[in-house]
């Protein structure tokens, strides 16, 4: 499999490297592409998408771990990211999209392809999911929302439809960096965009990935491998 990285794309994360796991695209039965949060890497969530493929017991899914510059997909805090052409979250986006452009150019169907993020990562795939709807085997949004930019209200109707697509959205109540109103209006818009949605709202789980949260996460990847 040729190595895979970030080149095609603009801005602070081009030329990121991208680790891998796994059969390439074009014998893959799914890809999973794993976001890691702010003051982290590749290596941390790609250890985390090792152990979901590890409990389904399936040697058939392509694991992908994009790093960020600096480990860090966009500088301001959440609440504080209001520029929607912030280069950092520019370019961020243009990961994610380059990383599915590049499963579906490869032979990976859209339906077969599940993004995982956790905290700032997270809050790209909320973004995403928003913002490139569509048809994708799950989206699964750890410790995290969509970002609260002007001109862009999650709170209003999308015309766009993620067509059923399961997710699961799972935070604690108390989150230190995620305000709970942001994660219920995250919530609404997915299901306004008619995705099947189920939220994980945990008192005093702190800013982590529960026990629960994977249960679900492996429940989703295991009917979307089997559908």
């Amino acid at each position: 499999m040729q190595p895979f990285d970030l080149s095609s794309i603009e801005g602070p994360h081009a030329g990121q490297p991208v680790i891998t796991e796994g059969p390439g695209p074009g014998k893959a039965a799914a890809a999973l592409i794993l976001l890691h949060g702010r003051g982290s890497g590749a290596q941390q969530i790609l250890g985390l998408g090792r152990k979901i493929v590890h409990s389904l017991g399936r040697r058939d899914l392509l694991l992908l771990a994009p790093h960020a510059m600096r480990s860090t997909w966009y500088l301001p805090r959440f609440a504080e990211l209001t520029d929607p052409l912030d280069p950092w979250l520019v370019s961020a986006r243009q990961a994610v999209d380059a990383l599915v452009t590049r499963m579906t150019s490869g032979g990976v169907p859209r339906e077969k392809i599940f993004l995982l993020g956790f905290s700032q990562g997270a809050c790209l795939v909320a973004d995403r999911a928003l913002r490139v709807p569509g048809r994708y085997g799950g989206l699964f949004i750890l410790s995290g929302a969509a970002p609260p930019l002007p001109g862009q209200r999650e709170e209003e109707p999308s015309s766009a439809s993620l067509e059923g697509t399961p997710v699961c959205i799972g935070c604690s109540q108390e989150d230190p960096h995620i305000p709970l109103e942001r994660l219920r209006a995250t919530e609404q818009a997915l299901c306004e965009a008619s995705a099947t949605v189920e939220s994980l709202i945990y008192p005093g789980a702190g800013h982590s990935v529960t026990p629960e949260e994977l249960t679900t996460v492996q429940d989703i990847l295991t009917r979307g491998l089997s559908s």
